[in-house]
């Protein structure tokens, strides 16, 4: 396991690229979008500032880093020879499937296919290739650099010699992997989400207000972060897809969506990354409360 290829160049893209370069792996990230590709790397370069300035990193384990990184917007360029691709593309099982399908096309045969997907069926994807032996869900958590935690999740037919590699690389990582199998959601997430969403219905029933709740989690619960600004830095379009994974994976109704997140997603409310969901993050605020007749629906 020398040559790593990462699909996707966003907030887990560029994480799971920062991590492998920065263990001394020759990692290849590949985004069909060239403005995705800069800024991903440009994240990259602003995260290992920070290390430097916290002394965490020298200026040349900085520069080693980012020189382990090539970019690539060509997907049979990007994994050629690769030993391992890590699919961190957006959580949707019609583009994964599509993307593995053709994975499975232009990588070597012992190429080992991993999927950063939060909660959808590792057996499925494998199904699109002819080697589900060697696809394996490796879901690391936001953000990359700093999470501990690696879910290794085995497919139905995922093999030993996968997982045992896959567990091996992790650690190598500095990560600590965790074996689960293959349910809608996993652990992290099936766990996660339905906090989540309670959070969000406790809102909009109009028990406590954003504030509120978040302080009841945090200094109630020990939560580092109040379950409606968490999120919002996950996204709420991820937080209602994965939950509509869930829902459509168990036909539990505990597992619906609020209409509440509905709408917000809807309205392009999606949190961090639009600016805008339970708080304010335009750039002349900081978190603030957005509106609480919108919340409220």
């Amino acid at each position: 396991m020398k040559k790593i290829a990462v699909i996707g160049a966003g907030t887990m893209g560029n994480g799971i690229a920062h991590v492998f370069a920065q263990t001394g792996f020759t990692v290849r990230l590949i985004d069909v979008s060239q403005v995705s590709l800069d800024k991903g790397f440009a994240t990259i370069s602003k995260n290992l500032d920070r290390m430097v300035v916290k002394e965490k990193i020298s200026e040349s384990d900085k520069a080693s880093t980012l020189g382990n990184i090539k970019l690539f917007s060509n997907l049979k360029e990007g994994v050629a020879q690769a030993d391992l691709v890590v699919e961190a593309a957006t959580e949707n099982i019609d583009l994964k499937l599509k993307i593995f399908k053709d994975l499975d096309t232009l990588c070597e045969a012992g190429t080992i296919l991993a999927t950063n997907t939060s909660s959808i069926s590792i057996t499925q994807i494998a199904a699109a290739t002819s080697r589900p032996e060697k696809v394996i869900g490796m879901h690391f958590m936001n953000p990359v650099p700093i999470m501990q935690l690696v879910e290794i999740i085995r497919g139905y037919s995922t093999s030993d010699e996968t997982t045992t590699t896959v567990m091996e690389l992790a650690k190598t990582l500095g990560k600590t992997p965790t074996e689960v199998n293959d349910y809608p959601g996993f652990v992290a997430n099936r766990i996660l989400m339905p906090m989540i969403n309670e959070a969000i219905e406790t809102l909009q029933h109009g028990v406590a207000g954003v504030t509120e709740i978040d302080t009841v989690m945090k200094l109630g619960m020990a939560h580092p972060m109040g379950p409606l600004q968490l999120a919002d830095f996950i996204g709420l379009d991820v937080c209602l897809s994965i939950l509509n994974v869930m829902y459509n994976g168990f036909k539990n109704p505990k597992y619906a969506p609020s209409p509440l997140l509905v709408n917000m997603v809807m309205a392009g409310k999606l949190g961090v990354k639009s600016r805008e969901g339970f708080y304010d993050y335009s750039e002349h605020k900081k978190a603030e409360i957005v509106s609480t007749q919108f919340l409220k629906g």
